[in-house]
């Protein structure tokens, strides 16, 4: 029998959708998508998938509030997963890493047991970093961090990780969890075959009851004070005069500011 190998699916707004305004982060109307580096991961668990000739890849996440959050998996799925879990309850739109981690745990035990947990290193919107570690030590799993190469070795895994001016090669058992960077690979894209295929796959969809928790399971242990975006102070400075004027004159506010050297 083929590896099992879990993905653990982090969606972010479209950053390049966000607008700020009065230093906040306007979210309204902006899509969700699967986030980079879990893009990453999951190409790193095609890549060991296929390289075994047999196995499967499960993409497993958690709605943080009431998305549509099925129609974003789909494109775990068009990207190569073979079937996906979904974790959705209103009590989570509220959760911190430690909530979200200890959902994604519960729901790892209820569709594994799995082989390997792969996650991107961070979230392209929080970025913390956290949920991986946590997600290991309450599913009591060795953890390998920031690896940026990964192969099969016997019944275990093989990663190389960059550690400032060294490399790292480790060796651990299955079952393991391991986040990777986004210098591992390159996201396939999917194509319109593998996009139709999606909507066949199996999808599993569980609240927190189902996981035996509830409410207060996954509240929040921190509160964010402030989210705001860098104070900028802008000169105006208006240019006048035709193009080569107004670029001389560009040029010369350059290097006055001390960004161009003469």
């Amino acid at each position: 029998m083929g590896v099992k190998i879990c993905v653990c699916v982090k969606t972010n707004p479209d950053l390049q959708m966000v607008r700020i305004k009065n230093r906040e982060p306007v979210l309204e109307a902006v899509p969700y998508k699967v986030g980079d580096l879990e893009k990453n991961a999951l190409e790193a668990a095609i890549v060991l998938r296929d390289a075994a000739g047999e196995g499967a890849v499960v993409a497993v996440t958690v709605a943080e509030g009431d998305r549509k959050i099925g129609e974003t998996m789909k494109e775990a799925l068009a990207l190569g997963a073979d079937e996906a879990v979904i974790v959705s309850d209103p009590a989570l739109a509220a959760s911190d890493q430690g909530g979200i981690a200890l959902a994604l745990a519960k729901a790892l035990e209820k569709s594994g047991p799995y082989d390997l947990i792969l996650f991107g290193e961070g979230s392209s919107d929080g970025y913390s970093g956290q949920v991986p570690g946590r997600v290991a030590e309450l599913l009591g799993l060795s953890e390998i961090g920031y690896a940026r190469r990964l192969t099969a070795a016997g019944a275990g895994v093989q990663a190389e990780r960059s550690m400032g001016d060294i490399v790292e090669v480790l060796e651990a058992p299955f079952p393991v969890a391991a986040t990777v960077v986004s210098e591992i690979n390159e996201p396939r894209t999917p194509t319109l075959m593998n996009i139709m295929k999606a909507k066949s796959k199996p999808v599993a969809q569980y609240g927190l009851a189902d996981l035996g928790l509830d409410a207060a399971a996954v509240a929040p242990r921190r509160t964010v004070v402030s989210n705001l975006a860098e104070e900028q102070d802008r000169k105006h400075v208006m240019l006048e005069g035709d193009a080569a004027q107004q670029a001389a004159a560009l040029v010369d506010a350059l290097v006055n500011e001390g960004l161009l050297g003469r």
